[in-house]
């Protein structure tokens, strides 16, 4: 278990297309503090990082675009269709992206953190220092009409990128809260008021129970 005198840490996750940024903004908008890992790993791979030179050592060259960087529409289209690639990259970023989640844990002076972690059920003993769990969940349709309107992939296309994740079962296994994100937005902000408002009572529970080393 690694120890921390930190903020109360909730690790929030779901399937690609489920909202999770919409969740993050309206927890950020109460003041949380909020961090993720998409960000944190997009900062990692900028030109000139030793990310970036030991995917292009990995990947080759053709991975990066013509001004040095990754070349992202590359990089997905090839993760997405071999799952052993896939692992490669994961091993390469995955204990950068954690090791910054956990510095801005202990470094966060807020009662309680958010932590943005898409890929939390395939790593989930990893984050052994995240108190709590919240998935987002909308049905598989939903998602495959939510990437198609996004990334303007066809139907065959999202469906392999959500293949590719884990099953949504075993991400609902995982929860403490659950957001049913089918409906529009603004639905969404009682149901995040009410989490803000737990997640801050819980926190007082833990700087109450005091630090456990």
């Amino acid at each position: 278990m690694t120890h921390l005198a930190a903020a109360y840490c909730v690790a929030l996750t779901g399937g690609i297309g489920s909202g999770k940024s919409a969740v993050a903004e309206l927890f950020r908008a109460r003041d949380t503090a909020v961090f993720d890992s998409d960000v944190i790993a997009r900062d990692l791979v900028r030109p000139g990082t030793p990310a970036l030179r030991e995917i292009a050592d990995q990947f080759g060259e053709s991975i990066l675009t013509s001004s040095g960087e990754l070349d992202r529409p590359r990089m997905r289209n090839r993760v997405f269709r071999d799952s052993r690639e896939r692992e490669k990259l994961e091993a390469m970023l995955h204990p950068r992206v954690r090791e910054a989640l956990l510095d801005a844990v202990r470094k966060c002076t807020a009662p309680y953190c958010v932590l943005v972690i898409p890929l939390l059920t395939e790593v989930r003993t990893d984050y052994d220092f995240v108190d709590r769990v919240l998935v987002t969940d909308v049905s598989p349709q939903m998602q495959v009409a939510r990437l198609m309107q996004r990334d303007r992939c066809n139907a065959d296309e999202a469906s392999r990128i959500i293949a590719a994740q884990a099953p949504r079962a075993e991400r609902l296994a995982l929860a403490d809260d659950v957001i049913d994100n089918e409906g529009d937005t603004a639905a969404l902000t009682p149901v995040v008021e009410r989490l803000h408002r737990l997640y801050l009572r819980l926190a007082d529970t833990k700087i109450a129970a005091g630090p456990l080393n």
